[in-house]
């Protein structure tokens, strides 16, 4: 009997990390892949993703939680009880032995709260980071208590997860599935690049992603606009904006980037969703990465690309020398944007090399997904350190 592997997926970040694991879990004839899909994908203002996803898979349930205001912050409490309903009846229905996740997003601790009520396995990729700015990083650290498997990108995140009290048979460093991805994608012409976005890349290109510091103590309004300020003293430099995703303050900060790029047709574009191969590219195409993503962190490194990382909602991720941390203030990130174009700084790119590994990391992954045993992992002690 094959082994019910359900995967769940809410963001569009996060299906491009899972994307390479997906691939290897289906074409194993001993798993059987449950593809749950939620939030952010279903819905029409954050690109409605999930029709890219069935260019690739089939979905087995589509589960719905958002339709309000993501300002309000009662609007995420209403969207994680949907979720924590939904999640308890697709697995009530589905029977998986094991489910999936990755990362931090408080859909996925619904996700694994319902998981661990009903008695399902977990298995969570990208344990053990820190993004001190954002809830998610006390959501991440509760999703591993909760988790079975860990599986983390770097050893300093698997020291961490120990730390957390995990037996450290059951951490395994495998690297980074990003690394999968970006191997695996493919790049394109620089003239096909901008055909596909809608936008002539100008002298110089950022691309600029940007999500509420939900730790923050000044309005995601007011932080953003510093950033907007910085653009505006930009000379021939043109602009690749994604939305930000479904936090508190993100509808705010999605109106301003419209507000703009209606202010600059000529050198500017705003996608809700650019899908991954075309932000990827636009990675790769573009000077640096802006804003405070976590793709600042991981993904540019890889393709040798400059990242202005503001604020602290990335706070506590391992730092290459690629990535330039600044306050929200225009003055700083002006600063910082004019840096990147440095010599020295050009010399410096060339030779930073990613730390997440070197691929493969999907492959790993499902092996062990397959090979496990399952019959008593719900049972969990407190591993200890000694000191």
């Amino acid at each position: 009997m094959k082994r019910r592997v359900c995967v769940i997926t809410a963001t569009r970040a996060e299906y491009g990390l899972l994307k390479p694991l997906l691939y290897e879990i289906r074409k194993h004839d001993a798993l059987e892949l449950q593809l749950l899909v939620s939030a952010t994908h279903l819905a029409k203002e954050y690109g409605e993703t999930y029709k890219e996803i069935e260019e690739d898979f089939v979905i087995t349930s589509k589960i719905p939680i958002l339709g309000e205001d993501a300002s309000d912050p009662l609007y995420v409490a209403k969207a994680m009880s949907a979720a924590q309903i939904g999640f308890a009846k697709a697995f009530a229905e589905l029977s998986p032995d094991i489910i999936v996740v990755l990362g931090d997003r408080y859909e996925i601790f619904c996700a694994v709260a319902a998981a661990l009520i009903a008695k399902i396995p977990v298995a969570h990729l990208d344990g053990g980071e820190i993004t001190q700015g954002a809830v998610d990083d006390a959501l991440r650290h509760a999703i591993t208590k909760m988790s079975h498997l860990h599986f983390t990108c770097h050893q300093s995140y698997a020291a961490r997860v120990i730390q957390l009290g995990e037996e450290p048979s059951r951490v395994f460093n495998v690297g980074s599935t990003s690394v999968d991805a970006m191997r695996s994608v493919a790049i394109m012409p620089k003239e096909a690049f901008e055909e596909s976005i809608g936008l002539r890349l100008g002298k110089k290109n950022l691309l600029i992603t940007y999500h509420p510091t939900t730790l923050s103590t000044r309005s995601p309004k007011e932080e953003f606009a510093e950033l907007l300020e910085a653009l505006e003293r930009l000379d021939e430099t043109h602009l690749i904006f994604t939305k930000a995703n479904a936090d508190t303050g993100g509808a705010i900060i999605n109106a301003m980037i419209e507000e703009f790029v209606a202010k600059h047709p000529q050198s500017s574009i705003c996608r809700a969703s650019l899908g991954q191969l075309r932000y990827l590219n636009a990675i790769y195409h573009c000077d640096a990465v802006v804003g405070n993503s976590s793709s600042g962190i991981s993904e540019a490194p890889f393709y040798k690309r400059a990242t202005i990382n503001i604020g602290d909602r990335q706070k506590g991720r391992l730092r290459v020398a690629s990535i330039i941390d600044v306050a929200p203030k225009s003055d700083a990130i002006l600063e910082a944007i004019e840096s990147i174009y440095a010599p020295e700084f050009q010399a410096v790119l060339k030779n930073v090399e990613s730390p997440y590994g070197e691929g493969r990391s999907a492959e790993r992954i499902a092996s062990i997904l397959l090979s496990c045993d399952l019959s008593d992992i719900l049972q969990k002690s407190f591993y200890d350190l000694e000191f």
